[in-house]
């Protein structure tokens, strides 16, 4: 096949190559731009956390604080945190539940996280967490599209729309959600065409394959393109 040949037939497939992955090549760049419209950390929501100084542990080795003893229960992690001036054991079991302990002396179990412990919270670590819009507990089957985490949470909306979830095991804040997280939520899952998961990780084997089939075919149009730059044009002969 001649040279001319060759970059007909370039040519020919470069076009229906564009017909096919325009719209995709299209999707990837918008959102693309969108996601990079703001900085993470103001997607993240990291503006909104006050600057709290952190409460240092009783003196001695934490991991000699006051262990629940007995309790036969086998557990991933174990860790010691500070929750409204109390040292509080963390442990994670097997099944990835999370019991709090009390580690001051005693070992006992803490009553579940409630509201009065959820307000004292974001009033403390949050930008507007002393008036909230609403406040609602969640269970693990049926977590807010934004959040979707199979644990029960809190969700506290805040007057501006942005979402605090408190994680309602160990008591600690598990997400923010801002305006503009759920705009990059939806982008992102465009991006990587799915609007369901929006996770790489948890994709079916179907979806997986039309995002790499889909990619190799803008690939392979982007080089013919290129190759297509050096295709020599006889100029018009004017009359």
């Amino acid at each position: 096949m001649s040279k001319a040949a060759t970059m007909r037939f370039l040519a020919k497939w470069h076009i229906w190559l564009g017909w096919l992955v325009g719209l995709p090549i299209l999707m990837w760049t918008v959102t693309g731009l969108v996601m990079v419209l703001t900085p993470i950390n103001e997607v993240r929501g990291s503006h909104l956390r006050l600057p709290v100084e952190q409460e240092a542990l009783p003196p001695g080795n934490p991991a000699g604080i006051a262990f629940p003893i007995g309790n036969s229960i086998q557990y991933t992690e174990k860790r010691v945190v500070m929750q409204r001036g109390r040292p509080v054991w963390l442990l994670t079991t097997t099944d990835g539940n999370i019991e709090r302990y009390a580690a001051d002396g005693s070992g006992d179990p803490l009553p579940s996280v409630d509201e009065d412990y959820v307000r004292s919270l974001l009033a403390e670590r949050i930008v507007g967490g002393d008036d909230l819009a609403s406040l609602r507990l969640m269970d693990a089957e049926s977590p807010a599209s934004d959040f979707r985490r199979a644990i029960p949470a809190w969700q506290a909306e805040l007057q501006d729309g942005a979402r605090v979830y408190v994680d309602a095991r160990s008591g600690e804040i598990a997400a923010i959600r801002t305006d503009f997280w759920r705009v990059f939520d939806f982008a992102w899952g465009l991006h990587i065409m799915d609007l369901e998961t929006r996770s790489l990780d948890e994709q079916t084997p179907f979806k997986h394959l039309m995002l790499v089939l889909f990619s190799a075919l803008a690939v392979i149009g982007s080089l013919i393109g290129c190759v297509l730059m050096f295709r020599r044009r006889k100029a018009r002969v004017k009359a």
